[in-house]
């Protein structure tokens, strides 16, 4: 008997004693775990301990994972093409899939050269390495940044850089003004760190995937040429900011010195980022790869999936970002007003929203989408748990990707609607 034969509620008790091994495991245990009031892994965007009241999952509910788009997963093309890549030792240059990539990948971006790195951590650490060579120099980064909050500090840790912080607007951007001031003078002067780096993020993580506008890149270039500093863009989604502006991808890194691109976002494959720049950055770039344990053998498995990504899933990502914007609608439009949503700020997959209520915290909202309420079959036709977490200042965030498709960008509204009239209605009985 195969596993689509069983029964809904008795394949899911197998699996939830472990006698079945599945082919969704993560999604399957997160909602067991739900559904008895704790959360299977705690992740970094998880700002605050969520809570899992009512009577917990259905055995068969529709799973919405809005969490982030790093959770997609190769379709049967991209498997196929990683199953009959051809491949070699990438250590020493020799795998020609790898090579491929890395040939397409510095097109697509009209840099020099690009390197293929297992993630975009590494990938932003590698470029503060090569951009700041000595120990003690100093690169700008926004204070809300990704390099800045979510890697560890690596580039104090690993590298011996000193990070300066300017303030993030709320698009993504900073105050120029502010940037120049953070620039330090007087090298040699011993009492101060050299300013080597100015970072930019695009699309903004944080900030909800705002796209940095061209003339602000435009002049951020201006300013680092000015002072003989390089530019580095986070660029993880810039695919994303590509398509919301309508222009290639050059077009935007005509102003960075370099780039990390993440490929196993919304781009769809499992593993892997491109660090571009020109031929002398990635030559010292692939030192410090190897340096940082980021060198990988036959990585062409892997870079055949990448291929994919840059030449068959950019197109995709308008449909994520109409995805983002329709849900957000749908908050706007919920009566009475429980959420408040910058309609302006949704310009690419990701959604950052707020609850109006103040006792309705981000976290029980998160807690209430992910579990199936009492009375909830009955209304909607179906279990439906939308799993997204509570984010940065109070905030959730939700972020679409290639597995999530307009119907079940449907149902995460139903399931919305549905967990909004419940609340206002114990809100009545409270009364």
């Amino acid at each position: 008997m195969s596993l689509k034969t069983f029964p809904c509620r008795v394949l899911l008790h197998l699996l939830n004693r472990g006698v079945v091994a599945s082919s969704k495991p993560l999604v399957a245990r997160h909602a067991a775990a739900a559904a008895r009031g704790r959360s299977p892994a705690r992740s970094y965007y998880d700002t605050g301990k969520a809570r899992h009241p009512g009577p917990g999952a259905a055995a068969c509910a529709r799973v919405v994972d809005l969490r982030s788009d790093t959770v997609t997963k190769p379709g049967p093309a991209m498997r196929k093409a990683m199953a009959e890549a051809e491949v070699g030792d990438d250590v020493m240059r020799e795998d020609p899939t790898v090579n491929e990539l890395q040939e397409i990948a510095a097109d697509v971006f009209q840099m020099e050269d690009a390197l293929f790195v297992p993630s975009g951590t590494m990938s932003n650490l590698i470029a503060v390495m090569v951009h700041c060579r000595e120990r003690g120099d100093e690169m700008i980064v926004g204070d809300l940044s990704h390099v800045h909050i979510y890697e560890q500090g690596g580039s104090a840790q690993l590298a011996g850089v000193h990070a300066t912080t300017v303030t993030t607007l709320p698009d993504g951007t900073f105050d120029l003004e502010q940037l120049e001031s953070k620039i330090r003078h007087g090298y040699p002067d011993p009492h101060y760190p050299r300013s080597r780096l100015i970072c930019v993020e695009n699309t903004h993580n944080i900030q909800g995937g705002r796209v940095l506008p061209l003339t602000f890149l435009q002049e951020v270039r201006a300013l680092a040429d000015k002072y003989g500093l390089s530019v580095h863009m986070d660029g993880a989604r810039v695919m994303n900011a590509a398509v919301a502006q309508g222009v290639p991808p050059s077009t935007i890194l005509q102003h960075t010195h370099t780039v990390s691109v993440c490929l196993s976002k919304s781009l769809g494959a499992p593993v892997g980022t491109i660090l571009a720049g020109s031929q002398d950055f990635i030559s010292r770039a692939r030192r410090c790869r190897k340096a940082l344990g980021g060198g990988m053998r036959q990585a062409g498995i892997l870079a055949a999936a990448g291929k994919l990504s840059l030449l068959e899933m950019v197109g995709r990502l308008t449909e994520d970002h109409h995805n983002a914007k329709t849900f957000a609608q749908a908050l706007l439009d919920c009566d009475p007003p429980l959420f408040a949503v910058d309609m302006a700020a949704v310009e690419t997959n990701i959604l950052r929203f707020r609850l109006q209520e103040p006792s309705l915290s981000p976290s029980e909202f998160c807690a209430r989408m992910g579990q199936v309420g009492e009375g909830e079959e009955a209304a909607l036709g179906q279990g439906i748990q939308v799993l997204m977490y509570p984010h940065f200042g109070n905030s959730v965030r939700a972020v679409w990707h290639l597995g999530i498709s307009p119907d079940d960008t449907q149902l995460a509204i139903q399931k919305m609607q549905f967990v909004a009239s419940q609340y206002l209605k114990e809100k009545l009985r409270a009364q």
